[in-house]
């Protein structure tokens, strides 16, 4: 592998213009310790669309809130039956090229960690080791009463019991695992408690107007700390969960590295932006740095 000199790197009220030009994360992770910031951009290609964007979810699709679910039975009845569907389709996608390359770096020792705001377990699923899933994962359900836990495949198979013959035809899919349904298409989707109280249960996710546990920022803090700069793949970087990371690794003066095709928030305390496809870019980065992306099987 062929080692690169260490970026510097002043902060500026000017967002560096975006290039097509991998290099600088090439030599970010040549010398190593990066930590990898990733958000709803690195699944797209996996199937999975984004938040946010031409043609993202929040065009047409508002996110179920804490304080609705929490609050509305019809709204959690909506939400599951809408979510079951869409599990079908989202607890069958796969890593793609992105995931893979992650793996890789961390895997050659050029990572002191990942963070993703993703739900979908595929960092996991390439096979990256220490992933801090800042949102949670859907792959898990827990019950707001008791705190139990459960997989969500369990949960799955409980509600297919529950609602034989459900089998509307969603009209999209959506980042937060569920489908576009109408209240005719909910019906009366029957929702199941939690087999260990009679609970209500939750997917192990932070919703929008939910807090992310005081524990799991402390260690993404930590993590900043420890890294020798910061690298953000596809992330738009909207929600302050994921920017406060990066304005944290901007003012103690470690170079922040942005991969998304469009303007981020976070583009103002960035070196540069590589305006390109995670998959391309990462795969190309991995070319330059002599690393297999291909090396190990994925789930």
């Amino acid at each position: 592998m062929r080692m690169r000199p260490t970026l510097s790197w002043t902060p500026s009220e000017d967002p560096p213009p975006a290039t097509t030009d991998p290099g600088p994360v090439a030599d970010a992770l040549g010398t190593g310790g990066v930590l990898v910031l990733t958000g709803a951009g690195i699944s797209t290609e996996s199937g999975i669309p984004a938040y946010r964007g031409e043609g993202g979810s929040l065009t047409r699709h508002t996110p179920m809130t804490y304080q609705d679910f929490t609050a509305s039975a019809q709204a959690r009845r909506r939400y599951w039956a809408r979510s079951h569907l869409g599990w079908r389709t989202f607890g069958r996608a796969r890593p793609n090229a992105g995931h893979r390359a992650v793996e890789a770096f961390g895997r050659h020792g050029l990572l002191t960690g990942v963070i993703t705001q993703n739900v979908d377990g595929l960092h996991q699923a390439a096979g990256s080791d220490g992933v801090v899933e800042l949102h949670g994962n859907l792959a898990r359900v827990v019950c707001l009463d008791c705190g139990d836990t459960g997989s969500r495949d369990g949960l799955a198979r409980r509600l297919e019991e529950a609602n034989r013959g459900f089998e509307p035809v969603a009209a999209a899919m959506n980042p937060d695992g569920d489908a576009d349904l109408t209240d005719r298409q909910v019906g009366d989707f029957r929702v199941v408690p939690c087999a260990r109280c009679g609970g209500i249960l939750k997917p192990d996710v932070v919703f929008f107007g939910e807090s992310v546990p005081a524990r799991r920022v402390e260690r993404c803090r930590e993590l900043v700390g420890e890294a020798t700069a910061l690298l953000v793949l596809g992330s738009s970087l909207t929600v302050m969960s994921g920017l406060r990371f990066v304005r944290e690794a901007a003012r103690a003066g470690k170079p922040v590295l942005i991969v998304n095709q469009e303007p981020t928030r976070g583009d103002r305390y960035a070196v540069t932006r590589i305006a390109l496809p995670l998959g391309a870019a990462l795969t190309a980065v991995a070319e330059r740095l002599d690393i297999p992306v291909d090396g190990r099987p994925t789930a």
